[in-house]
């Protein structure tokens, strides 16, 4: 009878699952059918032409806005752009670029390449490759004018502080340095930062800088991974199993399916399981990132110092589409050794009706425990074990440092004082009134929400130079109020636009040189590596 039973309710299971996929599946075909007679239709009788392929890639970019901010297409010139992201090599000049209605602006020069040695400037802008005129072109085609196979050349027309250049360059083979600087702080402290992990590179890159500095004395290690925005998920691994035994839980993987679903171990016995360790970490530190800082974390393996990390608790993967496309899907959620997922943003929950996103660290976090047994917890990103004793950053300075201000202000700077001598520059009081006085009267990079909605109100009256005096005064006004919060952190600002400054003058190289000898965080970690009996009472329980 309980045999009988138990067949009956499994039959029922399963036809009930069967016609659960059925209906799922019938609604998909629904949605697709619907989406092809709607295109059919509007290609023939739409009154004006329309591109097809435009139209298609706006289509599924906007079905894509809702969900998390990873999950994208790419249309064929978006794909070799990824590709680059991920593997760091390509036929171009040696710039990272960002693009403006009148062209694309270098927002940094690398070392040593094509558009370096050509004299091109970070701030300059190009606005015709080729005698292509850049403002009359879509901006989706901008990024592949600049790359192709190395030895081609390109006649450039740039902008530079209003005045007008006439560039000839040459295509090089850019091959990014994951690694761009390391040494020796001490005798026996050594120090290597990480920018970004691509695949492959940023594994033998870190292999190479320890092995050199083991070979020059080191018995201490501090390892930056600030500003770090991630990128290859095994590279992630690869990087922890530097410190930690073979066979050890670096990372889980949790998707929807069983495929999607994974344990990442270290495999390969370690370069170095004792050497103490700092790793330094801010709120652009995300992603694999943080998979390296919360393993070595739960593991007891390091001291985590600096700021909060970002929260990415996601894993992407690549799919190939038909025509040379490619869709980058958010497949799995990631859980660190401990069990924790420290995702930020709770994407599956956003308001339908102001798109806010909720935060998972705005609800009660749940709590784990290290190797050791110390309290670590989720939501959020990694938090370090010592935090820097910056000042606490205000919603206006989030907005500022996602802006474009500061790099126009620095841009400017340079302009103003061509000869600086960038070593041992400080950024002082002086100057962050200047930089506090660009943003009152110069600046519209950072604006406020309360400035964009009144700006807003300002352009729908009719007759509105009637009331401009009025707006003006309160536009100001409301600037000033922007302004008084962001003097709040004036300690990190300063620091942020300084090191833009040195950069601009001395290459990556030389800003993590005046990091080396200047930076607060950095000098701490010496400190702390210096006091045996305080780095491992921090990573007792």
């Amino acid at each position: 009878m309980k045999n009988r039973t138990a067949l009956i309710l499994g039959s029922l299971i399963i036809i009930s699952l069967f016609f659960s996929f059925q209906s799922r599946f019938f609604e998909i075909a629904k949605q697709i059918e619907i989406y092809n007679n709607l295109f059919k239709e509007l290609n023939i009788n739409y009154i004006d032409e329309i591109n097809p392929g435009d139209l298609t890639d706006k289509a599924i970019k906007n079905t894509l806005q809702n969900l998390d901010p990873y999950t994208n297409f790419f249309n064929e010139q978006d794909v070799e752009d990824a590709r680059i992201s991920r593997e760091g090599e390509y036929g171009g000049l040696g710039i990272s670029t960002y693009t403006i209605n009148k062209g694309i602006v270098i927002s940094e020069v690398y070392k040593g390449f094509s558009a370096d040695k050509a004299g091109l400037k970070v701030g300059d802008i190009i606005t015709t490759v080729n005698d292509v005129e850049l403002s009359s072109t879509e901006r989706s085609q901008f990024s592949q004018m600049l790359k192709g196979v190395p030895g081609k050349k390109l006649s450039l027309r740039v902008n530079r502080n209003g005045a007008t250049k006439n560039i000839l360059v040459e295509l090089d083979k850019v091959i990014l340095n994951p690694v761009p600087f390391y040494d020796m702080i001490d005798a026996e402290t050594g120090y290597i930062v990480l920018t970004r992990f691509i695949s492959q590179k940023a594994t033998e890159g870190v292999v190479n800088a320890f092995a050199d500095l083991k070979k020059r004395g080191m018995t201490k290690l501090v390892f930056d991974l600030r500003y770090n925005p991630g990128g290859s998920l095994y590279d992630a691994v690869n990087i922890t199993n530097l410190f930690i035994p073979k066979g050890l839980k670096v990372v889980d993987t949790r998707g929807k399916s069983q495929k999607n679903s994974r344990t990442y171990k270290t495999n390969k016995d370690p370069l170095d399981a004792n050497i103490p360790i700092v790793v330094l970490i801010n709120g652009r530190s995300a992603s694999a990132s943080e998979i390296v800082s919360g393993a070595l974390q739960d593991y007891d393996r390091a001291v985590i110092m600096g700021e909060r990390s970002f929260g990415k608790g996601l894993v992407q993967r690549y799919f190939d589409l038909s025509y040379g496309t490619q869709m980058k899907i958010t497949i799995s959620k990631y859980y660190t050794p401990s069990g924790r997922c420290i995702q930020e943003l709770d994407y599956a929950n956003r308001d339908p009706k102001t798109g806010k996103v909720p935060k998972f660290s705005d609800t009660t976090l749940n709590e784990f425990t290290t190797k050791n047994g110390r309290k670590v917890y989720d939501g959020g990103g990694v938090t370090p074990d010592i935090v820097s004793d910056f000042s606490k950053k205000t919603e206006e300075t989030d907005e500022l440092l996602k802006s474009r201000a500061i790099f126009n202000f620095v841009t400017d700077f340079t302009y103003q004082n061509p000869n600086l001598s960038a070593e041992n520059y400080t950024f002082t009081s002086k100057d962050f009134n200047s930089f506090k006085e660009y943003l009152l009267r110069k600046d519209t990079a950072f604006v406020s929400n309360e400035e964009r909605l009144f700006q807003s109100a300002y352009k729908s009256v009719e007759n509105n130079k009637i009331i401009t005096p009025e707006y003006t005064t309160i536009i100001q006004q409301l600037k000033a109020i922007k302004v008084a919060k962001i003097v709040e952190n004036q300690d990190l600002l300063s620091k942020e636009i300084e090191n833009e400054i040195v950069e601009r003058y001395t290459y990556k190289e030389g800003m993590y040189k005046h990091l080396f000898k200047n930076d607060i965080t950095i000098k701490n970690a010496v400190t702390l590596l210096n006091d045996t009996k305080k780095y491992n009472s921090i990573l007792e329980k």
